[in-house]
């Protein structure tokens, strides 16, 4: 493998989220040659495409071959188990040839239609078994975990024990007389009361947690109401069992669910449809499909793409979610069910699992336009063609081979800065990035505040790390901007080496065009509607602006954090304004002040031994 794999295409692992998922990575033919699961996508892909790719000789040469790569975020890191099995299985892809097995996942079977219910794992749930509950599947160890907490929290027997064959043949065994088992094999405990055990262990895999909470608080009150503390104390622990399961238990999507969740997304002159499937409780598949936008309501485009999608789907489930009513909702609906052979709903979900897969659908829209959009166009002439578009639209002298995008972005009169994006030859620089912490402006004033910004940028022109002087400068934002930031350059006498221009929005805060010094707008996203080169000129544009605001809002959030933890301090007893800014000037820090011993909080201007074992007692929960 020669060279860095991730100069042979544009990563953007920047852009990449941090949540759980599956990424598919692409040859050349768009052929999928590997899927692999994350429980942090951008760590997982920053490991193939980094400086150092890290792996084995069958890794590396899997990366040697990889073009271009996707992914899709799920709920939980079963969830992309789940998803990766099944997409493995789909594609066959040749780097997971050692993942290529039948094997399943083990259920939870609770036999609800005996008298003494039994629970056991299966690895396939039996149609013969009519009455019997499963749950799954699960990992093997997360199964395994599972039943030993709740066997914390519920008193089932454990033993081998046939009911009611076996009952009152042999004393109760040590689970019983530790509150682990209610004992059904002892006689005294009628097949209902048992059952009721079960059927709460049933709620429990159903995700109907209040119902069980509310019931085990309202028999560890009565207990303790008639000063049975031992029972009590048993009820109590089950509470807390209980309590310790739910904080880590990963939701996932009942097991009869079938169904479709089409994500949709518009920004750049283009939609993008993403279709999650959803079968047996399963998130199975993925499709994703790009749209040159021509204006239409949301309506119709999505009633288009229901109508020419379905008619040669493979499988069509009992339900499909959308994210907006249709007009014609009963016509779409009555077609697709006619296509399937079966009623098919077509609906907006409002709550629930529905919603949920639905969400997630759309944020996966969301994350492959945007990622589509910062990589501009399929190959490096396209890109070329866009910039020459963009001199000849702005009337600049030259191809603009480095771009600079400034934004600023505040909360109020608070945490107030400015960010500043570099595009080199059409593509994203990160190293050139740069962050300005507003400094000299009182206030909420935009325009100085890019004075400022610009001053401070150019009083750097010549340092290394602000490389050379850009060929052209966009604005986020309209003519104040661009008069803002023309005032600067004529200041320092850069008007004429400089040029310079605004990226405008529509009513819906995307992308729309550009605005010249004169005041002469130029409407990008209508042209690009009628010229594939002008789509990738927007697309770049598009880019930029998404891309200079999510950087400045970015730092905003950053800053606005750091101060609400600073404001923290004033909740510490003894605590106030003076002695606050006087602990942020010795330590310069909330982790300086929260890792500092008694001793060296004492140092601190205005602090006393009280104060410092309150600080002390405040980050070490004392």
């Amino acid at each position: 493998m020669s060279g860095d794999p991730a100069s042979k295409f544009d990563a953007r692992l920047d852009i990449v989220p941090t949540d759980p998922g599956v990424y598919l990575m692409k040859d050349a033919s768009d052929s999928v040659i590997y899927v692999g699961k994350a429980k942090n996508l951008r760590n997982r892909l920053r490991s193939y495409f980094g400086k150092n790719p890290q792996g084995n000789a069958k890794v590396l040469a899997m990366i040697s071959h990889v073009a271009d790569f996707e992914y899709v975020v799920v709920g939980s890191e079963l969830e992309a188990l789940l998803l990766e099995c099944n997409l493995i299985k789909r594609y066959q892809p040749h780097y997971n040839i050692l993942l290529r097995d039948d094997k399943g996942f083990p259920y939870v079977c609770i036999t609800m239609q005996e008298e003494y219910p039994r629970i056991m794992k299966v690895f396939r749930p039996d149609k013969n078994m009519t009455g019997a509950k499963y749950y799954g599947p699960f990992l093997g160890g997360d199964l395994y975990r599972a039943l030993q907490a709740l066997r914390d929290i519920f008193p089932t027997k454990t033993c081998r024990k046939v009911l009611p064959r076996d009952i009152g043949k042999e004393r109760a065994c040590l689970n019983y007389h530790i509150g682990r088992c209610v004992g059904p094999c002892r006689g005294d405990v009628p097949a209902e009361e048992y059952r009721k055990v079960m059927e709460n262990m049933c709620r429990f895999f159903e995700g109907k947690y209040d119902g069980i909470l509310r019931d085990l608080e309202a028999q560890m009150q009565e207990a303790s109401e008639n000063l049975d503390f031992e029972k009590a104390a048993v009820y109590r622990d089950r509470l807390n069992a209980l309590r310790a399961v739910m904080a880590n238990q990963n939701v996932s999507f009942p097991r009869e669910s079938d169904r479709d969740a089409v994500g949709f997304f518009r920004d750049a002159g283009e939609m993008c449809f993403r279709k999650l499937e959803l079968r047996e409780g399963r998130i199975i598949g993925s499709s994703t499909y790009f749209l040159k936008d021509e204006g239409e309501t949301e309506d119709s485009l999505l009633e288009a793409f229901l109508m020419q999608y379905y008619p040669t789907a493979a499988e069509i489930p009992k339900e499909v979610l959308v994210s907006i009513d249709l007009e014609n909702h009963d016509a779409v609906e009555q077609a697709i069910s006619d296509m399937a052979g079966h009623k098919v709903s077509v609906h907006v979900p409002q709550r629930g699992d529905g919603a949920r897969l639905l969400e997630m659908a759309n944020a996966n829209a969301k994350e492959a336009l945007r990622r589509r959009i910062l990589r501009v166009g399929t190959s490096q002439q396209s890109v070329e063609t866009a910039l020459g578009l963009l001199r000849d639209k702005l009337a600049l002298r030259d191809i603009p081979q480095r771009i600079e995008s400034y934004d600023i972005s505040n909360l109020g009169n608070d945490d107030r800065c400015g960010g500043m994006v570099v595009f080199t030859d059409g593509r994203p620089d990160k190293q050139a990035y740069r962050l300005f912490k507003i400094k000299t402006v009182e206030g909420q004033d935009d325009y100085a505040s890019m004075r400022e910004v610009l001053l401070r940028r150019f009083s750097h022109a010549g340092d290394e790390k602000f490389a050379k002087m850009p060929d052209l400068i966009l604005a986020d934002g309209g003519l104040g901007q661009v008069h803002a930031i023309y005032s600067v350059l004529e200041e320092l006498g850069l008007q004429d080496k400089v040029q310079l221009a605004g990226m405008v929005k529509d009513r819906r805060h995307r992308t729309h065009g550009l605005v010249k010094l004169d005041g002469e707008t130029i409407d990008l996203a209508e042209d690009a509607r009628e010229d594939e080169d002008m789509m990738v000129l927007f697309r770049l544009i598009t880019g930029i602006q998404n891309e200079v605001h999510r950087f400045a809002i970015t730092y905003q959030r950053k800053l606005s954090k750091k101060r609400n933890l600073t404001y923290s301090l004033e909740t510490i007893p003894g605590i106030g304004t003076a002695k606050r800014k006087a602990l942020m000037k010795h330590f310069g820090s909330i982790k300086a002040i929260s890792k500092a011993s008694k001793e060296e909080l004492m140092e601190a201007e205005r602090i006393s031994e009280k104060d410092a074992d309150a600080i002390i007692a405040h980050f070490r929960n004392v």
